[in-house]
C-alpha cells in the first residue's frame, strides 16, 4: 500500500484513498467510495495513473501498452513473489539482459513499469554490494536514472552508485 501513496503524491493526486491488503499474499486493495473496492497492485496503479489524466505512462502505441503491462506483470508475479536470493539474481539477471539497449523498461518512454518496478527492487537495491551494482551494470544504471527522475525517489533512501574507481590499472 505504500507504494501506491508514493505513487498518489508523484501523480500530483490530492491522496486521501483508503488503501488496505487482503489475503496472505499481501494483495493490496483500494477502498472507493461509490462500489465496489479495486485489487490488485496493477489495476489501482493503472486507476491512479487514469485518474490523474497521465495515460501517456501507460504507453501510447499498442505495443508500448503491452510491453507496460508485460512488466507490470513481471513486478506483481517474478518480484513481489521472489523472496529467495536466486529469486532475486534472476530477476536482476532478466532485468540486466532487458535493459542492456534500452533507457526504460518499455524502450525510449518513462512509464508506470519503471515507477513501479523501482518501488519493488528499492529494498534489493540498497543491500547490493558494489560488485553487484557493477555485475548488474544496465539495471544500475537505469536504477540509478529512475531514481533522480523528479519526484520518484520521494522519502526512499538515495542508492548510492560509485562511478569512478578509485585504483586504476594505469600507472
Amino acid at each position: 500500500a505504500e507504494e501506491l501513496e508514493l505513487l498518489e503524491r508523484l501523480l500530483g493526486l490530492p491522496g486521501g484513498n483508503k488503501y488496505g491488503v487482503q489475503g496472505e499474499r499481501k494483495v493490496p486493495v483500494l477502498q472507493t467510495n461509490n462500489g465496489p473496492g479495486l485489487t490488485g497492485l496493477m489495476t489501482i496503479a493503472a486507476h491512479l495513473v487514469r485518474q490523474a489524466r497521465k495515460d501517456q505512462l501507460l504507453g501510447s502505441t499498442a505495443e508500448e501498452k503491452a510491453v507496460v503491462q508485460q512488466w507490470l506483470e513481471y513486478r506483481v508475479t517474478r518480484v513481489n513473489g521472489g523472496s529467495s536470493k536466486e529469486d532475486t539474481r534472476t530477476i536482476l539477471k532478466d532485468l540486466n539482459m532487458h535493459l542492456e539497449d534500452k533507457v526504460y523498461l518499455a524502450g525510449n518512454i518513462f512509464t508506470l513499469a519503471d515507477i513501479l518496478m523501482y518501488y519493488g527492487l528499492h529494498h534489493i537495491m540498497v543491500d547490493l554490494t558494489v560488485q553487484e551494482k557493477e555485475k548488474y551494470l544496465n539495471v544500475s544504471r537505469w536504477f540509478n536514472h529512475i531514481q533522480h527522475y523528479p519526484g520518484v525517489r520521494q522519502h526512499l533512501s538515495d542508492v548510492v552508485f560509485i562511478k569512478n574507481r578509485l585504483y586504476t590499472n594505469a600507472h
